[in-house]
């Protein structure tokens, strides 16, 4: 929880006032965090305080740190999966994808359409879980507890259309190299198609609650505002550089998985601050139902997976009974299987920004090197500079509308 250090602080001054008498202006240390609920992570903020505005901060990092990049070093490519779920856990599909494909990319593995407009609507089907977690949260923060509860069970109904496909909710493990575990069955048809006609009439109520409700925007409102300019200088991608007006957008500027055939915009807004997050966020759930909609509809027939036998399980029932998928499943499982020599950078559009994996391959079973581009380490070095010269209250707002993952921050 928080702490104040009031003793023998260095920052003390002596100022006169007007009638030229002695005033003391005492600086204050306060900790916010690393176990404040506000902050939604484990990570430590040490700010400095006159009165209620802060004049310093300094972040402190690493506290759930798992070495996740060293680990995969010895790690067989497949088992990495499980890994990336545990970065940006309100959005793993899209960290799982975002592998995959970048194996894909260095085995040369052609992925069929069917696939890749399914891979499609996970993806933006965790966007909007991802969003509606941030959004609700940033609502409760400025203490809007009834959109937060209204809207949640929308992401638990996307957490059921997870469970479907894959059998898990939170951490997924979804997908295989070369494409999807399994074909969309009937349920997992039947709950998609819900999220596109049930969602909208809750978007709107959610909006209607918050998006003019006069608390949420003076507390929102040029608070923890940044420029395009700076935004760059750091490294800012996704809805945190949208929002300060910016319109790049990995699925846009290097499409990937065929998001060339939809149609959508990329919001952005004008100030960079808590309330234009907030919107850019709320606007990018509306884009996310347009392009499930697309895909929906002109979901292509066709295999589900690629043909590489080397690479991606056989069916379980050929197992027991045919030798050559035996041979493939135990050599796959086994790690037995050697990846070309290679070197490969491979990007997508997170539910934070711009999530890339860079891959070095010697021709082994593991990676040679392994480096994650988590948005959430590159964009929260920026959160001291945002938060000087505003109170407390607003560095919980602030810090909320950037969405800073723990599991992203430390990897």
């Amino acid at each position: 929880m928080s702490e104040i250090s009031l003793v023998n602080n260095p920052n003390v001054g002596i100022d006169k006032t007007a009638t030229g008498g002695p005033y003391v202006n005492e600086l204050t240390t306060l900790n916010l965090g690393p176990t404040h609920p506000a902050t939604h992570g484990i990570f430590q903020n040490i700010l400095t305080m006159d009165g209620e505005t802060i004049v310093d901060a300094e972040q402190t990092v690493g506290y759930i740190h798992r070495a996740f990049e060293k680990i995969a070093e010895r790690k067989p490519l497949y088992q990495i999966t499980t890994l990336t779920d545990r970065m940006n856990y309100c959005s793993a599909p899209i960290n799982n994808m975002g592998w995959h494909m970048t194996v894909e990319k260095l085995l040369g593995i052609e992925v069929p359409k069917r696939a890749q407009y399914m891979r499609v609507i996970m993806m933006e089907l965790a966007r909007i879980a991802d969003h509606i977690i941030c959004n609700s949260v940033l609502a409760v923060d400025t203490g809007a507890l009834t959109g937060f509860l209204y809207i949640f069970q929308w992401r638990e109904f996307i957490y059921e259309i997870y469970e479907e496909l894959c059998g898990a909710r939170l951490t997924t493990n979804m997908g295989r190299f070369g494409g999807m575990e399994r074909d969309f069955s009937p349920v997992a048809i039947e709950k998609i198609n819900k999220v596109i006609e049930g969602l909208p009439k809750v978007l709107k109520e959610f909006e209607g609650l918050v998006m003019r409700n006069r608390i949420f925007m003076d507390r929102t409102q040029n608070v923890g505002g940044i420029s395009a300019e700076r935004a760059l200088n750091y490294g800012f991608t996704g809805p945190n550089l949208r929002a300060a007006g910016v319109d790049y957008d990995v699925r846009v500027m290097n499409p990937y998985s065929s998001y060339e055939d939809f149609e959508f915009e990329v919001p952005v807004g004008t100030k960079g601050d808590t309330y234009d997050r907030f919107l850019v966020r709320q606007e990018e759930m509306w884009q996310s139902l347009r392009i499930i909609e697309q895909a929906m509809k002109n979901l292509p027939e066709g295999p589900f997976h690629a043909d590489a036998p080397h690479y991606y399980l056989p069916e379980k029932q050929d197992v027991y009974k045919n030798m050559e998928a035996l041979i493939y499943h135990f050599k796959i499982i086994m790690g037995e299987i050697d990846a070309p020599v290679g070197e490969v950078y491979h990007s997508v559009e997170g539910g934070n920004g711009e999530l890339g994996f860079y891959l070095l391959s010697d021709g082994g079973r593991s990676p040679y090197r392994l480096k994650f581009r988590r948005p959430c380490f590159i964009y929260y070095q920026a959160f001291p500079e945002m938060i000087k010269g505003t109170t407390l209250s607003d560095a919980i707002v602030t810090m909320s509308s950037m969405n800073v993952i723990a599991g992203e921050l430390d990897t």
